[in-house]
């Protein structure tokens, strides 16, 4: 990889985008607005693709970003999230299909890894009164593959090929999720010890 093509991702990999955003955010809490950021580091970030270090490293830069925001924010009526999607995109079509199983994995993608599923949480965590206190959280996508555990409290029409809902997102997902949550503490709440 070349410095440009590290830069180059790097700068426009949504990562200065989010920047802004969650800035024009923030300045409307100062009025006291409520806020809530929804940023999208893609599951790349998380997982990585090889060939894709550069994007990985700007997406995961973006859930550091919003994990500060959310900790910082937390008095002010400033909420973060980060969402990672993996949903059939044209970037992802671009992706060489090198074998008949990869090919098979691709056409499964197109059909089932829509990026309207995606937004369901997207509308949950922004508008929500029951995702009111959600901070400080990477989510999945939310398919019903995406929420296992979740999937036995939804009503059952919601397991039958619908998917989630921004409503069942809220009212089901959220509160069986919460126990796994991360706290909003600094370093020292995760890392108790003394350093060695």
């Amino acid at each position: 990889m070349t410095d440009h093509d590290w830069d180059s991702v790097i700068e426009s990999a949504s990562a200065r985008q989010a920047y802004n955003v969650c800035r024009a955010a923030i300045a409307l809490s100062a009025s006291r607005t409520k806020v809530r950021s929804c940023s999208s580091p893609r599951r790349a970030g998380c997982i990585g693709n090889i060939g894709q270090a550069n994007y990985a490293a700007a997406k995961m830069g973006i859930a550091g970003l919003s994990r500060i925001i959310a900790m910082e924010g937390a008095q002010k009526n400033v909420r973060s999230n980060v969402i990672a999607p993996f949903a059939w995109t044209r970037m992802i079509a671009t992706i060489p299909v090198k074998d008949e199983a990869s090919a098979k994995r691709v056409e499964r993608m197109k059909n089932m890894m829509r990026a309207d599923q995606v937004a369901q949480l997207a509308v949950a965590l922004a508008s929500s009164p029951a995702t009111k206190e959600v901070s400080g959280q990477i989510f999945a996508a939310p398919r019903q593959r995406d929420f296992p555990d979740v999937a036995a409290t939804a009503d059952p029409r919601d397991r039958q090929g619908r998917g989630w809902s921004p409503e069942t997102i809220a009212e089901h997902a959220m509160p069986a999720l919460k126990p796994s949550f991360f706290d909003l503490g600094a370093t020292t709440s995760v890392f108790g010890w003394d350093p060695i």
